[in-house]
């Protein structure tokens, strides 16, 4: 992997397409004339993952409301993604980056150490894309607690 992201604020973000939960193909493209959250977690059904799709999912009606759609992203299957969705009852798509192309995209993956073992692995970011599919905002290192309201405050002001 690159040091330099292949997307950055203020910059188009490439076309970018993947599985969903249901198996269908969401393509950033069809979203356009929409705002677009896209967060990044490392995996399904694990405890902060679990809390900030409940944040998002509790929220997401405040989001529709400005116009905005709400992606998840993480490197599990569509099959646990199904799973994950059905059970939090999640009303947004969550792509299966099984490829790490849109985890690449958007440079969220790093060498992590758990449990004194070091592995690449996905850090928690979220980024807000425009009307236009230009990258307007992005949060690094997320920590979950009130985040997904900080996303929706900063969508608001805009």
């Amino acid at each position: 992997m690159t040091d330099t992201p292949t997307t950055a604020i203020g910059k188009r973000v490439p076309a970018l397409a993947g599985i969903t939960a249901d198996g269908s193909t969401l393509r950033l493209s069809g979203l356009r004339g929409k705002h677009v959250v896209i967060y990044f977690y490392p995996k399904d059904a694990t405890p902060g993952c679990t809390l900030e799709a409940q944040d998002f999912r509790d929220l997401y009606p405040k989001f529709k409301a400005l116009g905005c759609e709400i992606v998840g992203v993480s490197r599990d299957s569509a099959a646990s993604h199904a799973k994950f969705c059905a059970k939090q009852s999640l009303p947004f798509p969550l792509v299966a980056d099984v490829d790490e192309t849109w985890c690449k995209t958007f440079d969220v993956i790093r060498e992590k150490v758990l449990y004194g073992k070091r592995h690449m692995g996905i850090v928690r970011s979220t980024f807000l894309v425009d009307t236009a599919g230009v990258l307007r905002a992005e949060w690094r290192g997320v920590k979950v607690p009130g985040h997904a309201a900080e996303v929706l405050e900063w969508l608001a002001r805009k």
